[in-house]
C-alpha cells in the first residue's frame, strides 16, 4: 500500500484551506445526494467561490459548469477532484496548466502519477481526503456535527 503521509500533512492542509478562495471541482454532479454536490455546497456556504467542472451540466450549485479545467476562465486555488483515480493524471496536467496552487484528490482518489504530475508543476497535493471534513476539522466547524463543542458534558447548552 501507498505511504499518504506526505499528502495529508495537517499544516500543508491548513495552508491550503485558509489561503484558498476559489476551488474548482471537477466531477462536482447536480444530484443532490451525491458527496460532491454535498461539498460543493458546503464549501459555497462557507464562503469560498465554487466552480464546478463537468462537461454533462450547464449549470451546478447556481454557478456555470465548464466542461474541463481548461476552460475556467478565472484563476482558480485549489483542484478538487471527484473523480475515478484513472482520471487524476490528465487533470493533474490541467491542475498545471491553469496554475492552480492546490490538487485536492478526495477520498479513494489516489493515483501516485497525477500526484507527481502535479507536484512537479509546482501544486500542492492533497490526496485521499475530504476538503469539507477538514475545512470542519480546522476551521472550527465541526460542533456542527456534535465535536469540537469544547464542552465536556452530555448535557446540551442551553438546556441545564
Amino acid at each position: 500500500m501507498t505511504d499518504l503521509s506526505h499528502y495529508q500533512d495537517p499544516s500543508t492542509i491548513q495552508r491550503v484551506l485558509h489561503t484558498a478562495k476559489t476551488i474548482a471541482v471537477v466531477g462536482l454532479s447536480n444530484n443532490e445526494l451525491r458527496a460532491s454536490y454535498f461539498v460543493g455546497y458546503y464549501l459555497k456556504r462557507h464562503g469560498y467561490r465554487v466552480i464546478p467542472v463537468n462537461p454533462r451540466e450547464a449549470q451546478i450549485l447556481g454557478e456555470t459548469c465548464y466542461p474541463s479545467l481548461l476552460d475556467v476562465p478565472v484563476p482558480v486555488d485549489v483542484v478538487n477532484v471527484f473523480r475515478a483515480p484513472d482520471a487524476l493524471p490528465g487533470i493533474a496536467r490541467d491542475t498545471v496548466a491553469i496554475d492552480a496552487g492546490a490538487l485536492w484528490c478526495q477520498f479513494g482518489v489516489i493515483n501516485e502519477e497525477g500526484a507527481r504530475i502535479a507536484e512537479d508543476g509546482g501544486a500542492t497535493v492533497v490526496m485521499d481526503r475530504c476538503l469539507k471534513i477538514e475545512h470542519a476539522r480546522y476551521v472550527g466547524r465541526m460542533h456542527w456535527l456534535g465535536f469540537n463543542t469544547q464542552r465536556i458534558t452530555s448535557v446540551r447548552a442551553g438546556l441545564q
